[in-house]
């Protein structure tokens, strides 16, 4: 069984192949195709935004929706510019960065776009 591929959503290595070059998990039933799994392997350590745009520390980026922030009195709006952040990429909020108005904050690469 050296041609079974271990899952990517749990580990297990009790995989086999399914219909149309899919491989199943026997123990999750997370059925996946492994020839777009090595290519998202390629792209594991980027940071992309809302468009597939990488992005590197001190981008410049913009808001693309109203994004609600617990404790302030408003939202911050789309379109909002933001300068020069800081990227995260084991944290679920990956930039960190600083809006005027609002001071520290962390975004999700998918609420942004390069500017």
């Amino acid at each position: 069984m050296s041609d079974t591929v271990p899952c990517p959503k749990c580990g297990s290595e009790f995989t086999y192949p399914g219909d149309n070059n899919m491989m199943m998990c026997s123990q999750c039933f997370y059925e996946w195709n492994p020839e777009e799994t090595a290519a998202d392997t390629l792209n594991a350590g980027k940071i992309l935004d809302s468009n597939g745009n990488e992005l590197q520390d001190g981008d410049s980026v913009v808001v693309i929706k109203d994004l609600p922030v617990k404790g302030a009195p408003k939202p911050v709006k789309a379109g909002t510019k933001v300068k020069n952040i800081r990227l995260r990429p084991d944290s679920d909020h990956n930039i960190d960065c600083k809006i005027d108005g609002f001071g520290s904050m962390a975004l999700k690469s998918e609420f942004v776009k390069k500017a």
